[in-house]
């Protein structure tokens, strides 16, 4: 991308035959999504975001390991739940597209399968759909809306589009719930969006953690973002753990991120990828 001075960009808000809405993509304030975006060694980012990251980066390399750590473990847990069965895909805080979306490791599974990507941030927005546009199998909707909001995602029309909420569905959180302060209450949003899936459905989840850091090493990445548009919330084990209450845990249960089901041996350490991930099934 190249360094737009303009701040408005049109996006389709639903269907082909909405009108066009001006949004504010305010490329002077960094964005989380477009940090990764500069972390998985993508384009899609503004100055403002180049600058934070290497910031976080400037601290040492763990931030790109757990960034490449995190997208493996979302192809394997997504390829996981497609053996399981699940066809349908609520990916809330998605990202902006890069290598092996959600749709396309699910799809090569099963070709019918369906994902609704949910995000926040309209260069997401934009992005996911020029890269959707005639080149999936299955049903596939980039839709906009906030994790904070989860009735609203639920309710969302193009999102129950590609949903049927009445056949399991794999909630996917993704390194999102990290952005997510308690005064928002990350548990209770967690507990919406599962309670309006019926039994059979699962939850995959990532979330970064201090629990292998040191106190001075756990302040100093969420201190850059305290100037991003989402603040980092480190969690522990006990806390993502309590993200999968009532739900049952597949093997290895809850772990770092390449320790999760590994084609290989894993070489990262728990240390270099400060991230807990887990995929647990609905009774």
């Amino acid at each position: 991308m190249t360094d737009h001075q303009d701040v408005a960009l049109d996006w389709m808000s639903g269907e082909d035959d909405e009108p066009h809405v001006p949004v504010d993509l305010r490329p002077d304030v960094p964005h989380p999504a477009r940090m990764y975006d500069y972390y998985l060694g993508g384009k899609d980012n503004f100055p403002a975001d180049r600058e934070a990251a290497e910031q976080v980066v400037s601290l040492g390399p763990l931030v790109r390991i757990s960034a490449r750590a995190n997208r493996s473990f979302l192809r394997r847990s997504v390829q996981y739940l497609a053996e399981q069965g699940i066809t349908q895909f609520l990916d809330i805080g998605t990202g902006i597209p890069t290598a092996g979306n959600t749709h396309e490791v699910a799809q090569q599974v099963l070709p019918e399968a369906r994902v609704a990507y949910v995000d926040n941030d309209p260069i997401v927005l934009v992005h996911g759909r020029a890269l959707l546009t005639g080149s999936s199998t299955g049903i596939v909707n980039v839709v906009q809306g906030d994790l904070r909001d989860p009735k609203s995602v639920l309710s969302d029309p193009a999102v129950r589009a590609v949903i049927d909420f009445d056949r399991p569905v794999a909630l996917l959180l993704y390194a999102v719930l990290h952005f997510i302060d308690e005064v928002d209450d990350p548990s209770g949003i967690v507990r919406t969006l599962l309670d309006a899936l019926p039994s059979g459905s699962y939850l995959a989840l990532s979330h970064g953690t201090a629990d292998f850091l040191t106190p001075e090493e756990a302040d100093r990445g969420p201190a850059v973002y305290r100037g991003a548009t989402a603040q980092l919330t480190m969690r522990s084990k006990e806390q993502v753990a309590r993200f999968f209450d009532g739900l049952e845990l597949a093997e290895p249960g809850l772990v770092t991120a390449p320790l999760w089901r590994p084609d290989e041996d894993p070489q990262d350490t728990d240390r270099q990828v400060a991230i807990w991930a887990g995929v647990g099934r609905k009774p």
